[in-house]
């Protein structure tokens, strides 16, 4: 733990040299990009008699520590700072040109990382695995019909050999939005639907793309490049997100969507409260007295937020636990910027004024976003109760009589899958209750083949393929621990950055724990995983320290992660195998089942 003089005068001695290492972007500030940086809702204990013992904060704000005073106690009194990596590095980023090949030099390379393990050989195997058996025939049926239609027994083999038109024009009785299967088609749309490699590709894609998104999302939270590239490198290594880059799900995509709404919802967090703050000090010049505060409604990042939640919830309903979570979030994001900003009824202007305005700008445009991933099926009559409202006594009468007819079918097609999905009790293999998520109990085995003749291409007579979901234990406990030391966080020090992150986490998980009895999947944690890994990141963040941190303190902090790091990716190179189908030893395989009911 730093107490508080030391940290202090540690930052100011070191904050040209944080700033010099990209830890902050490349020619900004903290105060540049983020307004609120010294504010009590992210710097721990600011502002309150208790701040001296708060340990240090994850992102620092360079522009106030770099004028303020030094400490008391000089910084020869206390021992050298800082490392030689440290002095090689600021020696290394001297230049414009150099910060900005690191600023998005280092984002590139991890997502690069994370482009090989997901599309090497992603043909194989060349077979139906798992709900594929669902999502690749439903999503070349929308390309073909316009809305899922039926197959014949059997079809999961024909399709993986070549013979992908045998479906017929009657429709398929689906529970899920159609957003995600018409994604997982647009490699098919382009390439035909022959090869594996080609119905798996765009979400291969779509789970690289996520790696960049998150470096994003992380320099956002932490002002810190180095800590962002160390969140894209746990996403780009971790197995869950590399199996579900490499199998054709609806999942990978609302993992998308969702941290795409969330980058959104930080941009405009910095936005509105930097325009909420100049609205309020050109009042006060003019002589008036804000009280509730101004209504935004210039909030481009938010309208772009509620397109990105709104299309996760067109892939899954889940997604629906995203737009509330971080709609209800923004609303005390406002609450508390118009606290700082000294308005007297600054809860009243949040609920009564701003709030309506946020839902307006969030809710609507989800919405539509979510009505129009069934235009397929609404343009077309071969749908699924496509035409239910058109026979006798099914039509509303009364109030409701209004709405059309294509309206009213798709309404009572959500009331019967809703039914579905809170009805699902069927005993499956490799079901794993909610509860036992955070340390991965169960894993879900999507692939098994097996030869004994020496064709299988280990090396010895009997070989053995699998697509396991086994996430890197290493990366996924240790991101349960952080999550839970964030709390922890928020709680005592209410920084911002933890609770964005626990309010990704919470809309991810906890509604889970509404439907224990139901059959759910370990995989189904890849909607917030990056927000369980951009926990742990923060947690590295701080055990890695700052250049202006004591030798010693510096010295454990980069070792430490170092360690972890290179830990954490050896354990994916072990288990790479189980995630990409590679042929191994049966005595190999057994070797990665580290607990009870891996196997």
């Amino acid at each position: 733990m730093i107490t508080g003089p030391v940290w202090r005068t540690g930052a100011a001695i070191g904050a040209v040299t944080v700033e010099r290492m990209g830890l902050h972007g490349v020619g900004a500030s903290a105060r540049d990009e983020h307004p609120e940086a010294d504010d009590d809702e992210q710097t721990p204990g600011a502002g309150r008699p208790d701040a001296a013992s708060a340990p240090t904060a994850i992102a620092v704000d360079t522009a106030s520590v770099a004028t303020a005073p030094a400490a008391s106690a000089p910084a020869h009194a206390r021992g050298p700072v800082g490392t030689r990596l440290d002095t090689w590095w600021t020696g290394l980023l001297s230049t414009p040109r150099r910060r900005a090949l690191w600023t998005w030099g280092g984002p590139i390379a991890v997502t690069l990382l994370a482009a090989v393990l997901r599309f090497w050989n992603l043909g194989h195997p060349q077979a139906i695995v798992f709900d594929e058996t669902y999502y690749v025939k439903d999503a070349w049926t929308l390309l073909a019909n316009g809305y899922e239609s039926a197959w014949p027994e059997g079809a999961d083999q024909d399709f993986a050999r070549g013979d992908t038109d045998v479906f017929s024009d009657d429709p398929s009785y689906v529970v899920h939005p159609p957003l995600g299967k018409w994604m997982i088609g647009l490699g098919m749309a382009l390439f035909g639907a022959d090869s594996a490699f080609w119905w798996r590709a765009s979400t291969a894609l779509a789970g690289t793309v996520a790696v960049f998104l998150m470096t994003l999302a992380g320099r956002r939270l932490f002002r810190s490049t180095l800590v962002a590239v160390i969140a894209g490198l746990l996403l780009a290594i971790d197995g869950n997100a590399i199996v579900m880059s490499r199998v054709a799900l609806l999942d990978n995509w609302v993992m998308l969507f969702c941290l795409l709404g969330f980058w959104f919802v930080l941009l405009d967090r910095d936005g509105t409260e930097s325009r909420l703050r100049a609205r309020i000090e050109a009042v006060r010049s003019g002589g008036g007295h804000p009280h509730w505060g101004p209504v935004i409604w210039t909030r481009p990042w938010l309208v772009a937020a509620g397109v990105a939640f709104g299309a996760a919830t067109a892939v899954k309903w889940s997604g629906l636990y995203f737009v509330a979570a971080f709609g209800i979030y923004l609303v005390l994001v406002d609450a508390m910027a118009r606290r700082r900003a000294g308005l007297p009824f600054w809860i009243e202007g949040a609920l009564f004024r701003q709030a309506p305005a946020t839902f307006v700008l969030l809710v609507p445009v989800a919405f539509v976003v979510y009505l129009a991933s069934w235009t397929g099926w609404l343009v077309t009559d071969g749908g699924y109760y496509r035409n239910w409202a058109d026979e006798a006594g099914n039509a509303a009468t009364g109030f409701w009589s209004w709405v059309p007819l294509p309206l009213q079918s798709l309404w009572h097609y959500h009331q019967a899958a809703y039914g579905y999905h809170v009805g699902v009790h069927s005993p499956h293999p490799w079901q794993a209750n909610p509860l036992t998520w955070p340390i991965a109990w169960r894993p879900t085995n999507m692939y098994f083949a097996s030869t004994d003749d020496g064709s299988g291409g280990c090396g010895q007579a009997e070989c053995w393929s699998s697509i396991m979901g086994i996430p890197n234990p290493i990366i996924w406990w240790a991101a349960t621990l952080a999550t839970a030391y964030l709390v922890y966080r928020f709680a005592r020090y209410r920084e911002w950055t933890s609770g964005a992150i626990l309010v990704g986490v919470a809309a991810g998980y906890l509604p889970w724990l509404m439907y224990l009895g139901r059959t759910v999947f370990q995989f189904y944690t890849i909607a917030y995983e990056p927000f369980v890994l951009l926990a742990l990141a923060a947690v590295l963040g701080i055990v890695l320290g700052h250049p202006g941190d004591a030798r010693w303190r510096r010295q454990q902090g980069i070792a430490s992660v170092a360690v972890f790091l290179g830990v954490a990716i050896a354990v994916s190179v072990f288990f790479y195998p189980l995630w990409s189908a590679m042929p191994v030893t049966p005595e190999f395989r057994q070797l990665h089942f580290w607990l009870p009911r891996w196997g």
